[in-house]
């Protein structure tokens, strides 16, 4: 399963759609972290400077390049997890802790919300 998790320092960070970097995680079914990379999303610089829906398409794009499954994060606005619902990618909310076990934690197919 590939997870999407906003960064803070090496925590989930609380708000997905203002992150400033991303982590994406490939899991195994077991739990265990085969591939986990950083990227500068600048999503929090971005947020402000265009629509909302030319924000949403940004990190649709991006989710869509890193063929995404699952996005575990702090919080996340109402119509981003619509938007997410959309794309058939599984959102969970209210996750604190490090973002390495967080995604080993929630990236196995059983795990969910």
């Amino acid at each position: 399963m590939i997870i999407a998790l906003p960064l803070n320092g090496g925590q989930v960070g609380d708000g997905w759609g203002r992150a400033h970097n991303v982590a994406i995680a490939d899991v195994d079914s077991r739990g265990a972290i085969l591939s986990f990379e950083e990227y500068e999303v600048s999503w929090d610089t971005w947020h402000d400077q265009a629509g909302e829906g030319q924000h949403h398409a940004r990190i649709a794009k991006f989710l869509m390049d890193h063929h995404v499954n699952r996005v575990i994060t702090g919080h996340m606005g109402s119509g981003m997890v619509h938007m997410l619902d959309k794309m058939q990618i599984s959102v969970v909310q209210q996750v604190r802790g490090s973002a390495r076990e967080m995604a080993a934690r929630f990236g196995t197919t059983e795990s969910s919300e």
